[in-house]
């Protein structure tokens, strides 16, 4: 569960550079280019707007994935439950079936 948080720490910190390095990128290539000022405000916006679009889709990417993961968790959790359980029965009844040899072994030892 460990390297699960830490993978996804590795990912949400690559997104964010990635994030800010477009920033700075396209902030950089629109200040320097030669445009006049309602050229750059609307690349500006523009830049702005795709940018929001491309997070908004990262966190929905993360969202599903993080569903994808509990809804996997929830079924290992199940199927290991179902195989202790499995166990427990099967350590349950070998137990009786000691107990009854044990028992039978002593009444044969007494006659």
């Amino acid at each position: 569960m460990n390297n699960n948080s830490e993978d996804k720490n590795v990912v949400l910190n690559f997104l964010a550079g990635m994030g800010l390095g477009a920033i700075v990128g396209a902030a950089t290539a629109l200040l320097l280019a030669p445009k006049t000022g309602r050229e750059t405000r609307e690349d500006l916006k523009a830049a702005a707007d795709d940018l929001r679009v491309k997070a908004d889709k990262v966190m929905q990417d993360l969202s599903e994935s993080s569903e994808d993961l509990v809804k996997k968790s929830k079924d290992i959790l199940e199927s290991t439950k179902s195989k202790v359980q499995q166990a427990i029965d099967v350590g349950k009844q070998a137990m009786v079936h000691k107990q009854e040899d044990v028992a039978e072994e002593a009444e044969s030892t007494e006659s």
